[in-house]
């Protein structure tokens, strides 16, 4: 069921390391408030009805398919910025992008923790029932 979101967090912080994001020794403070400000980002893209529509990029994924790399790579650029950038799902996949660069900073087996956790709200609204 989170089988990946291990791989995935070890990836992305690899990733911001290799791009210099971890120079400075953050602390976690700051760490939970970028994850905050990416879900700031989604509220306003609601407010705004920013959200995407995958069928005008997948168009332009087929569109690009037979360019060079390094044209499709400008095209397809292009394109995400002007239909993905900035809207409620983009700043959601930003959150969970922080929070897992977060898990893999931190050694965070999150995949075990989700399964724990829903594990647990089962119990707790098995117990409610009665």
């Amino acid at each position: 069921m989170v089988n990946g979101l291990n791989n995935a967090a070890n990836a992305i912080h690899r990733d911001n390391v290799v791009k210099g994001h971890w120079q400075d020794n953050r602390q976690i403070g700051t760490l939970l408030m970028l994850c905050v400000s990416e879900l700031s980002e989604a509220m306003e893209a609601d407010r705004k009805n920013k959200y995407v529509d995958k069928t005008i990029y997948k168009k332009a994924e087929g569109f690009s398919s037979s360019m060079l790399a390094e044209d499709r790579s400008k095209y397809l650029k292009g394109v995400f910025e002007n239909t993905i950038k900035d809207t409620f799902e983009d700043e959601m996949a930003d959150t969970v992008i922080r929070i897992l660069d977060i898990c893999g900073k931190m050694k965070i087996d999150i995949e075990w923790h989700i399964v724990k956790k829903l594990e647990y709200n089962k119990l707790r609204f098995e117990e409610k029932k009665y």
